[in-house]
């Protein structure tokens, strides 16, 4: 009896793979943007950058900072503090967490990068009603980190600039 209990532990990972909707966890590798504690899913992450030199391109909306060079690939970078209605980052530079939407590499510019942690589905809250506009337009939820509120963010509407 104990070894069939811990044949259907081992195959529930696999299950777990090939269906994330009956996972019991996702993974988020968590970010800070001006202080905020933000969390994005790691199937979501294609790389993870430091300062990168980021060249500015003409006419694009404010959101995005420019393009960045990532092994031959050019990658379009979108300054969530500016995405999010931040006040700008005021000294250093920001690290980059690449995502892919639709073939296309997109940097994602934070302030700092935090640790990769799985969180339990059935411990996510919905966006609370005081959450601003804006911030709810681009979030999944959130999870409470001992006194500080985790945003999960929603990549693609992060990405969805102007839509």
């Amino acid at each position: 009896m104990q070894q069939q209990s811990m044949a259907a532990a081992a195959r529930a990972p696999l299950a777990a793979m090939r269906n994330p909707a009956e996972a019991a966890e996702e993974v988020f590798l968590t970010l800070t943007v001006a202080g905020q504690l933000c969390g994005v899913p790691v199937l979501a992450v294609r790389d993870v950058l430091g300062v990168q030199a980021i060249t500015r391109i003409p006419l694009a909306p404010p959101e995005v900072a420019g393009s960045l060079n990532l092994r031959g690939r050019i990658v379009t970078a979108i300054d969530l503090r500016r995405r999010l209605g931040l006040p700008p980052r005021e000294t250093g530079g920001a690290m980059s967490v690449v995502v892919e939407r639709d073939g296309e590499l997109y940097s994602l510019l934070v302030d700092e990068m935090g640790e990769v942690l799985p969180l339990a589905r059935a411990e996510r809250a919905p966006n609370p009603p005081t959450l601003d506009p804006l911030w709810r337009e681009v979030s999944r939820g959130v999870h409470r980190m001992g006194d500080r509120l985790l945003i999960l963010l929603d990549v693609e509407q992060v990405l969805a600039i102007g839509a």
